[in-house]
C-alpha cells in the first residue's frame, strides 16, 4: 500500500484560485443587487380638469411621470410591472370632483385596497387616498381602476400614484 502525500503547493494554488472565484462571484452578486435597489415611480393624472365619468370601470393611466427609476411604470397603460420579486410600497391620492369617486388598487386582477367618496349636496370638495405594502413576484402587475360612473379631478397636481422597492438588506443595514 502506498501512501502519497498531496502536493501542498498544488493545494495552495487550488485554494487561492477558489478564493478568487468566490470573491468575484460575491462582487458580481453585489452589483446585481445594487441594480435591483433602484425601483421607484411617481406620477400625476393631469387631464386639465374633471376625468370621467365613464360607462365602464377604467384603468387610470397617470400621464405626468416625475420619476420612473427602473422603468417599471408604463404611462400609456397605467400599469406598474414588478421587475423582480420583492416587497413594494404603493400610495395613491385623489381630489374628488362633483360625482361619486371610487378607486381600487389591483394586484394582477385582484382588488387589494380601495377608497371612495359618495357625494352629498352639502359636501362639495373632498380628497382621499390609500397606501399598501405588497409582496410581489416578478412580472406581477399593480394598477388603479376607477369605477364606472365616477369621476376625479385630474388637474392642478391633485391626483397621484407612486410606488417603490428597497432591498431588504438595506432596511437591515440601516437599523
Amino acid at each position: 500500500m502506498s501512501t502519497s502525500k498531496p502536493n501542498m503547493s498544488d493545494l495552495g494554488q487550488s485554494l487561492y484560485a477558489m478564493a478568487e472565484q468566490l470573491i468575484a462571484l460575491e462582487n458580481r452578486l453585489k452589483e446585481l443587487e445594487k441594480g435591483k435597489t433602484e425601483v421607484a415611480f411617481g406620477t400625476m393624472l393631469e387631464r386639465g380638469g374633471v376625468h370621467g365619468p365613464f360607462k365602464t370601470d377604467v384603468t387610470l393611466a397617470y400621464n405626468k411621470v416625475f420619476t420612473n427609476i427602473g422603468g417599471a411604470y408604463d404611462s400609456s397603460t397605467g400599469v406598474f410591472t414588478a421587475p423582480f420579486a420583492g416587497v413594494y410600497y404603493f400610495t395613491f391620492f385623489y381630489q374628488a370632483a362633483k360625482k361619486d369617486t371610487k378607486l381600487e388598487l389591483f394586484k394582477n386582477s385582484q382588488v387589494v385596497v380601495r377608497t371612495s367618496e359618495e357625494k352629498a349636496s352639502y359636501d362639495t370638495n373632498d380628497s382621499g387616498g390609500n397606501a399598501v405594502v405588497l409582496q410581489l413576484k416578478e412580472r406581477d402587475e399593480v394598477y388603479l381602476r376607477m369605477a364606472a360612473n365616477c369621476e376625479i379631478w385630474a388637474g392642478d397636481h391633485h391626483t397621484s400614484f407612486s410606488g417603490c422597492w428597497k432591498h431588504l438588506s438595506e432596511f437591515i443595514d440601516s437599523h
